[in-house]
């Protein structure tokens, strides 16, 4: 963890910024009780200058929903986290979360204030040394505000974490208000009670003095053009366990990586963050798991994608066994889209040059033959199989594709076909359910790829020759009629531009994921207690770009 981020969450008031700090975590696990501070009144006490909030609610129903999912042994593990949670954020101390924090923490807003040029005299750096950059990186400005829900077990609280020992508490005069300065283990922290509503904490003395400044009156963040309208609506989610506010994103973008030697932007990159004016967020608990939703406000002027919905149709050409897949409409519009914006970046139209003449020799256009018949609906689908040349891997995978043009389709398959051959590989033909499939062949391995026809408009690409079979001759039920893939994204907004999916609860998802982060055994146990994930696209016009996300979660056991 980086020494700025580390000042912040571990000193404060004594323990402060620690239970403050930790008060999210805590409640994934707990789920307190208590009504939570308003967001809009937070704002009001956030610098105008904020580059971006989040608000936590306290909110024990919201909360207690988390209590509804997971397996036994998920649970067990959350359980055993929360213990070591404890220990480690109240080993020095005698507070308890239950008795000291709990009574009177409301709400939670954490904002992000610009940062703060880190000072080249405090780093001891002579200005002329070889190989130290002089334009120094900045650091994280944090300013959190926690609602005041019952004054009196607040003030208990105070007085117990004066008895702390290894804890030194200074007072300063700002404005009339009281600044605390603690200092644990060498580092400080900030804090200050406005209005007896509200706790201010920061680890730097001048996000607090801002605080105070925004209090006794100068322009806050709820005031903020842009930001007054996202705090006001928020996004609709049931059970809402935090929402997150960025008024001006392409600024937020720019100034966070003013500092930064890795992130510097291009002019033509902060064009494209134009696009994108404000975004809101919302995380909230139904009864199908954990739900996110994202709100982006558009400057229709700059966005060039043309959107349009999709009428998902085409996940019924794949199995019910499929475990993830990706749907859309339109490859040919996004392409055209890609090439269009190319034009302002040098490398990417250089790369996008080369490919085109690459193909060339093999007699491809890249944006005829590749992309331009694409322009109906399409799906990547991967579908398990242990046979053929697949046995190593455990799935292949399958690309569908509606098109209007299958004149060009069949002509570029054709190419590719004899690209193949070129290449000693067996090209040859098969029935399967009627259906003619051209397969490239391996030798004692069976079909590498295949390809084909499902009717008059959509032909798919299948990657082994039993994933041809799945795809060309469905005895079965399809994807999406299967009770998994209804779990996942039914619930999701329709219409829209396509889905994302994955099915956690296939018995070969998890161990796939195994093999490619090499998970340990509490990370397998909480993937267990995952249905699946879910998450679509949709954009009513074009100043309005919506995401929605489905983490959906197994019941708990009763």
């Amino acid at each position: 963890m980086p020494e700025s981020k580390s000042k912040f969450l571990i000193p404060a008031v004594g323990a402060a910024v620690v239970v403050a700090g930790s008060i999210a975590a805590y409640m994934y696990f707990k789920s307190p009780s208590g009504a939570s501070s308003d967001a809009l009144g937070s704002a009001k006490l956030v610098p105008s200058t904020a580059l971006m909030a989040t608000y936590i609610t306290t909110d024990s129903q919201a909360w207690a929903k988390l209590q509804q999912f997971g397996t036994p042994e998920a649970q067990k593990l959350v359980a055993k986290s929360l213990e070591n949670f404890n220990k480690q954020m109240f080993s020095d101390s005698n507070v308890s979360y239950e008795k000291d924090i709990k009574p009177w923490a409301g709400g939670v807003m954490i904002a992000v204030l610009p940062p703060n040029p880190v000072k080249q005299a405090q780093l001891k750096v002579p200005s002329r040394v070889p190989n130290v950059p002089t334009n120094l990186e900045q650091e994280s400005n944090i300013l959190m505000v926690v609602g005041i829900k019952d004054k009196l077990s607040a003030l208990n609280f105070a007085n117990k974490l004066k008895s702390q020992k290894g804890v030194k508490f200074q007072e300063s005069d700002y404005q009339g208000e009281k600044i605390i300065e603690t200092t644990e283990n060498r580092k400080a922290t900030y804090s200050v009670v406005l209005n007896n509503s509200h706790l201010i904490l920061a680890p730097e003395k001048q996000a607090v003095e801002k605080a105070i400044d925004t209090f006794k009156g100068q322009s806050s963040f709820a005031s903020k053009e842009g930001a007054s309208s996202i705090l006001s609506k928020g996004v609709d989610v049931k059970n809402s366990l935090a929402q997150i506010y960025v008024p001006d994103y392409a600024g937020m973008v720019q100034q966070l990586a003013a500092g930064s030697q890795q992130a510097k932007l291009p002019p033509q990159a902060l064009t494209q963050l134009k696009q994108i004016k404000s975004v809101v967020a919302g995380v909230g608990v139904d009864d199908a798991g954990v739900r996110v939703k994202a709100i982006a406000n558009l400057d229709p002027q700059l966005n060039k994608f043309q959107y349009q919905s999709s009428s998902g149709n085409i996940v019924g050409q794949f199995p019910t066994d499929t475990f993830a897949l990706v749907s859309g409409n339109g490859i040919s519009r996004g392409w055209e889209t890609l090439v269009e914006e190319s034009k302002n970046y040098p490398e990417i139209k250089q790369a996008l040059e080369q490919v085109r003449g690459q193909l060339k020799f093999v007699n491809i256009d890249l944006d005829k033959d590749i992309f331009g018949w694409m322009n109906g609906e399409f799906a990547f689908g991967a579908v398990p199989s242990n046979q053929g040349v697949l046995a190593n891997v455990g799935f292949g995978g399958a690309l569908v594709f509606d098109t209007s043009d299958r004149k060009t389709a069949e002509a570029t398959l054709t190419k590719l076909d004899t690209l193949a051959k070129t290449q000693q590989i067996n090209v040859a033909n098969r029935n399967i359910a009627g259906k003619d499939v051209t397969e490239w062949q391996i030798p004692r391995q069976g079909a590498l790829l295949a390809h084909g026809w499902l009717d008059q408009d959509t032909v798919f690409v299948a990657l082994g020759g039993p994933v041809a079979d799945a795809i060309s001759d469905r005895k079965n039920q399809s994807l999406n009629n299967s009770d998994a893939f209804k779990a996942v994204t039914g619930s999701l907004h329709k219409p829209n531009g396509g889905y994302f999916y994955l099915d956690m609860d296939k018995t070969k998802t998890v161990p796939l994921i195994n093999s490619f982060i090499s998970s340990d055994a509490n990370t397998i146990t909480i993937l267990n207690s995952i249905r699946g994930l879910g998450f679509t696209a949709t954009s009513p016009d074009k100043s309005t770009s919506e995401l929605e996300m489905l983490l959906a979660l197994k019941p708990s056991a009763k």
